[in-house]
């Protein structure tokens, strides 16, 4: 068990990761699209002005003709601002969407950072705990062990059948 939370751990990393850079790839790709949107918008701006500009001396030259112009210049406008607000409606639709994500991955990082900050307490508790346990009652009994030898060598004089003569003739000289 201890051998596969690494790999969980890393493979939440992983994932969390992924997701990161998933979502900044779509930040970037929305920023791309809304330059290529602000630069269209340009574009039918300044292809606009002039096409006003012609229609003015049009009008002031043709009089007859001011009433249909007027009416297909308005129409022109009136297109050009419905299509302003729809790319203002989708710039602002796609940016809430955009906000909402991050909210969510804030959301998910911070489940990830909770759940491997209690997994790492419980590996503490289920594994390390008891290991420190049974560490200490394997020192214990060695330290029982070692104190009956010691206490065990200081107690065991020489048996005088098995000892030397000149230790036996030494215990009689002192």
């Amino acid at each position: 068990m201890e051998s596969w939370m690494p790999l969980f751990i890393v493979a939440t990393a992983v994932a969390v990761v992924l997701q990161a850079v998933v979502l900044i790839a779509l930040f970037i790709q929305l920023r791309r699209t809304a330059a290529r949107v602000e630069q269209t918008v340009a574009d039918l701006n300044t292809k606009l002005s002039p096409l006003i500009s012609r229609v003015q001396i049009l009008v002031e030259d043709v009089s007859p003709r001011i009433t249909g112009i007027v009416v297909d210049a308005s129409e022109i406008v009136r297109l050009a601002r419905g299509e302003a607000q729809k790319v203002d409606r989708i710039l602002s639709e796609a940016l809430e969407r955009l906000r909402m994500q991050l909210i969510h991955v804030d959301h998910i990082l911070t489940g990830a950072m909770e759940a491997v900050e209690e997994a790492g307490s419980h590996l503490r508790q289920t594994v390390w705990g008891p290991v420190v346990k049974a560490t200490a009652l394997i020192r214990g009994i060695q330290a029982g062990i070692d104190f009956f030898r010691t206490v065990r060598q200081r107690r065991s004089p020489i048996d005088p059948v098995e000892a030397s003569p000149e230790q036996q003739d030494e215990g009689m000289f002192i």
